[in-house]
């Protein structure tokens, strides 16, 4: 059975004439282009620990399959600002599941964007561990009344923003990278 038991954030971007060369550039910039990327869904496993990319990288190898949970937003529109992040809410009991969500921004900051990715990761572990919230509330008086529950510990993202360039593709990724 393969569960994760570590998993990294990280992020890029990348600027080219093709767009898929502007991908593959935002994913040596988050150090994710020397794997077979299969994307997942949004589930931490229990006891999954949080580790930098260095030390996450140092375990995989060359042209493994890599599970990832990935958010990556392209334009080629001058001065238009793209976002992509991974928002991540982690339960205070770890034998729970956390929840990892992908967002994808247009006209964002990485404030605002990772903000929104955390608020979202933060809804849907919210929902399933049965905490009331008023789903009206800002995202600030949602987040405050998770955390004073009691039941979510932590809350983070990883966040990419960049604005694009005449005649060029620009593209952005965040990812969490899963590790057995």
């Amino acid at each position: 059975m393969y569960v994760a038991t570590k998993m990294f954030l990280t992020k890029g971007a990348g600027v080219h004439k093709e767009k898929l060369v502007s991908f593959e550039l935002a994913l040596r910039k988050a150090h994710l282009a020397p794997y077979n990327i299969v994307r997942v869904s949004s589930i931490i496993p229990p006891h999954c620990e949080i580790v930098p990319v260095g030390k996450g990288t140092k375990e995989l190898t060359p042209g493994q399959i890599v599970h990832t949970v990935i958010a990556d937003t392209s334009t080629n529109e001058r001065h238009r600002l793209i976002g992509s992040s991974i928002g991540v809410a982690v339960p205070r009991d770890r034998s729970n599941i956390g929840y990892l969500s992908e967002h994808h921004s247009y006209g964002d900051d990485d404030k605002t964007t990772g903000d929104y990715a955390e608020d979202i990761a933060a809804l849907m572990l919210a929902t399933i561990l049965g905490i009331d919230f008023d789903p009206e509330q800002s995202y600030n008086k949602r987040l405050d009344q998770w955390k004073l529950s009691g039941r979510i510990v932590k809350t983070l993202n990883a966040t990419q923003t960049a604005i694009g360039k005449n005649g060029l593709w620009t593209t952005v990724v965040a990812a969490a990278v899963l590790i057995p």
